[in-house]
């Protein structure tokens, strides 16, 4: 593990979560408690005391600046940072397992916006108090996907939605003037570089994250619902259809062909993005985040005023992005619930927003920052990402969802190993889903 002394930050690598969710599980009870055994009693929102934020690894470093301010200005409220590896799938477990060991020391969880109705729906996390928040100013999209049952389970602090990064230089040299907006027309894009641009002849084509985790979820809903389908609709599993076929079929066609390089198979978040720093890539499915470290000018990006970003392309015509995020939501068990409101408040306030904004590249939840001047001056994708976020088509939003995403994940997964076609992948993944969605 290791520490930084000003805020108490602990990174918890994958083989030392159980050992956190143990220390946790030592303190025994909360004052709160509920679903465990059935057991349910009120939430204490009056108790204040040190607390913990638990996030997924922070690539921003915006987080440790938010809760250096907060601790500076609350010396018997401090908050420890939690950090947890960069997979979305072993943050989940962890923060499941820490419900079920009823620990009492993670208090504020930094959770996906797709756990919503399943951390709400097993009581992982409580309803948040009526009126506390005001979300009035904040993307609609984004508070309706921390909503389960029109109860505010969590804040959204940060929101997203899928862009395609590109090489503007190469483009510009091979004499294309506008980003592609099919993904026909990428292809067709990367073999005109290739013939007219020495410099790419190496470069792979398109690049997105196609490993099995929930990266793979999310290409795959962008694939499926840009060719017209859906997997899961008002509660109602339709992904054996021949729009959501077309979508697979496209990604395993693009891993037989090249387009996608077969190490792609391989690729979450962070490696996609150095594959594309590094000048690797033509085109890269991305979330925002990477803005920042491609403009880097410190050396270690090769992409720094080499790169435009366009709204995603999609199988038959304009892409459609996941909508993605973070909300802060408080844990079950844990204790001190009152300084974990206060923090939330104090995390999500739009001073805090501009800042992680205009440090990282993560987008806002709050809407009037989208046209803050200084904010676009510096990031001009927020104007058509505001747009992407407005479009974009949430994940099932169902109770079971972690086992809806690893059923989509196991079928798709097998299609880009060459395992399974795309009709029988569908066909297993409507069987799957309709035991889970009730």
């Amino acid at each position: 593990m290791s520490f930084t002394r000003r805020i108490g930050r602990i990174s918890v690598a994958g083989a030392a979560v159980g050992t956190m969710v143990l220390l946790a599980a030592c303190g025994g009870g909360g004052s709160t408690s509920g679903g465990a055994g059935g057991q349910q009693t009120q939430a204490n929102w009056d108790e204040r005391g040190p607390i913990q934020f638990i996030s997924g690894k922070d690539t921003s470093n915006a987080v440790p600046q938010i809760i250096e301010k907060w601790n500076a200005q609350n010396p018997d409220q401090q908050v420890s940072f939690i950090e947890l590896s960069d997979s979305a799938d072993e943050q989940r477990n962890m923060m499941i397992r820490n419900y079920q060991s009823k620990g009492v020391d993670q208090t504020v969880y930094d959770m996906d916006v797709v756990w919503t109705a399943e951390f709400a729906g097993n009581q992982y996390v409580e309803a948040l108090p009526d009126g506390k928040f005001d979300t009035s100013k904040m993307l609609k999209p984004a508070v309706d996907a921390s909503t389960y049952f029109n109860k505010l389970y969590a804040v959204p602090v940060t929101s997203d939605g899928g862009l395609l990064f590109y090489r503007k230089d190469w483009m510009d040299a091979a004499g294309i003037t506008a980003a592609p907006k099919t993904l026909e027309e990428v292809k067709t894009v990367c073999k005109q570089i290739k013939e007219k641009v020495p410099e790419a002849k190496d470069a792979d084509c398109y690049g997105g994250q196609f490993q099995k985790y929930e990266g793979l979820t999310v290409n795959v809903s962008e694939a499926i619902n840009s060719a017209g389908g859906s997997i899961v609709k008002d509660n109602k599993v339709e992904v054996n259809s021949p729009e959501a076929q077309k979508g697979l079929q496209w990604i395993s066609d693009s891993f037989k062909d090249g387009t996608i390089p077969q190490g792609a198979i391989t690729w979450k978040e962070e490696e996609s993005r150095q594959a594309f720093q590094d000048g690797k890539l033509m085109f890269l499915r991305n979330w925002p985040y990477v803005y920042s470290k491609f403009s880097a000018t410190d050396g270690s990006s090769k992409v720094n005023d080499k790169f435009a970003v366009a709204p995603l392309p999609g199988v038959d015509g304009p892409g459609v992005s996941s909508l993605g995020g973070h909300s802060y939501a408080v844990a079950k068990f844990a204790k001190n619930k009152g300084t974990a409101l206060d923090f939330i408040a104090f995390a999500a306030a739009e001073e805090q927003q501009k800042m992680r904004t205009s440090t990282s590249a993560l987008a806002p939840t709050i809407e009037s920052l989208y046209s803050d001047q200084e904010l676009v001056g510096k990031y001009p994708y927020l104007t058509p990402l505001k747009e992407s976020i407005a479009g974009a088509q949430p994940r099932p939003k169902v109770v079971k969802y972690g086992d809806v995403s690893k059923a989509i994940q196991d079928s798709s997964y097998a299609v880009l190993q060459g395992q399974k076609d795309p009709a029988a992948a569908t066909a297993e993944m409507q069987t799957k889903l309709e035991s889970l969605v009730k």
